[in-house]
């Protein structure tokens, strides 16, 4: 990497943390490119320059929140367990993961900004339905699932069964009936 993109790498990072850190406090409606330069200790030309508008400023952040997911979503490709198991394992990732991460990173405020949630989890769920998309193909190439279904699809029943999830209010729910829904996903009613 040259100095250059070194540097400019570098103003990116900086422009993402404080988006974060802004974002965090104070939500996404009531921060401003302003703001977000004044914190990065860049100009605002150039956060427009490297990420045009503050919408993609959270897809960006989205990204970083869920970069450690996605690494260990991907290292259950490898480990020795059936696909059943890495399967389970990764949607239960993608769907508890998300869920903490707002919760320990998002002030109250920030998690009443509707325009924020919105923005942000419309990303979440694309970048959580590219990894599960990966484990849908692998499946496929193992044989596990079936290869006539088209891999959309499947995305499509999975993208249904989270809004399912999305409809519960509390942990206490979510424990109780993500198993069942899960035993659904995998065998569906009249399966194993």
């Amino acid at each position: 990497m040259s100095k250059y993109e070194i540097r400019t790498q570098k103003k990116k990072d900086a422009i993402i943390k404080a988006s974060l850190e802004l974002f965090r406090t104070k939500g996404y409606t009531n921060t401003s490119i302003n703001e977000i330069a004044a914190c990065a200790e860049v100009s605002a030309v150039s956060i427009y320059n490297y990420f045009q508008n503050k919408e993609n400023l959270v897809k960006e952040c989205a990204s970083a929140l869920l970069g450690e997911v996605q690494e260990m979503v991907s290292s259950l490709l490898y480990e020795e367990m059936s696909f059943k198991d890495r399967l389970l394992r990764a949607v239960t990732l993608c769907a508890e993961k998300p869920h903490e991460l707002l919760a320990e990173n998002f002030s109250q405020e920030a998690l009443e900004d509707k325009v924020f949630v919105e923005l942000l989890g419309r990303e979440m769920s694309k970048i959580r339905l590219d990894v599960i998309s990966v484990f849908i193909e692998s499946g496929k190439s193992e044989g596990v699932i079936n290869p006539s279904i088209a891999t959309d699809t499947i995305l499509h029943f999975l993208l249904a069964a989270s809004q399912v999830q999305a409809a519960w209010k509390t942990q206490e729910e979510y424990k109780a009936n993500s198993r069942e829904l899960y035993h659904l996903i995998l065998y569906g009613m009249i399966g194993q």
